[in-house]
């Protein structure tokens, strides 16, 4: 099973947003994870247009948006038509999600849905053949620096189980540390959002880090 490593860009060096895509993409980031925010879904603000634009225009990686965001369904367009590869809503913030996610997949992008910890897998399941990602919050979403939240295990567990009936690769998000990487990637989570838990803010290099989380997750495999 592969191994998707997602910076989360909001944990970035601002003062050079592009040279440090340029730095992430070179060392074998997979996919670059661009949160948005309105101040009302989530009580927090995140990265602008023109920070996508940036990054977009940077890396010829696939860029992905999770759009913490009321009624999604008035963006997704606009982030398809700037060059998002995946764009993740939440069913939370969305009266019409079913609607949204084939509207995305219309515009010939990945579609996924973001759920939070308080979310439960049954009441998402009628979306599940709709998507291709889902992508699990283990925080709290709209901060950065958390703990976190072990009492989200049991429902990655579900979403493994059901994961080849739907077919859809199961992302986690929030506090994921390289340990979390080797045991997620064991219950069948593909892709790893990391922020300051695992690659920024570490002496390593953001080769090193990534190099070593990979290696580090062949070796717990193998056991």
């Amino acid at each position: 099973m592969s191994l998707l490593l997602c910076p989360s860009m909001m944990c970035a060096d601002f003062s050079n947003l592009e040279k440090d895509t340029q730095r992430l993409s070179a060392a074998g980031a997979d996919i670059f994870h661009m949160d948005f925010m309105d101040g009302s879904f989530v009580p927090n603000f995140g990265m602008g247009l023109q920070d996508f634009e940036l990054v977009r225009a940077t890396t010829d990686k696939p860029v992905d948006v999770h759009l913490m965001i009321q009624e999604p369904s008035k963006y997704v367009e606009k982030f398809a038509d700037l060059g998002a590869d995946i764009i993740y809503i939440h069913p939370e913030a969305d009266q019409q999600a079913a609607r949204t996610l084939d509207v995305i997949r219309q515009k010939g992008k990945k579609a996924g849905i973001a759920i939070n910890p308080g979310t439960s897998v049954e009441s998402i399941q009628g979306l599940l053949p709709l998507v291709d990602y889902v992508m699990v919050m283990t925080v709290n979403p709209g901060f950065a620096g958390q703990k976190y939240l072990d009492y989200v295990d049991p429902k990655i567990d579900q979403l493994a189980a059901l994961a080849n009936q739907y077919n859809y690769q199961i992302m986690v998000d929030g506090a994921i540390s390289p340990e979390k990487v080797a045991s997620l990637h064991k219950k069948g989570v593909v892709g790893f959002v990391l922020g300051t838990s695992a690659l920024f803010g570490k002496e390593a290099s953001y080769q090193e880090s990534l190099t070593n989380l990979r290696e580090n997750n062949k070796e717990e495999q193998n056991k």
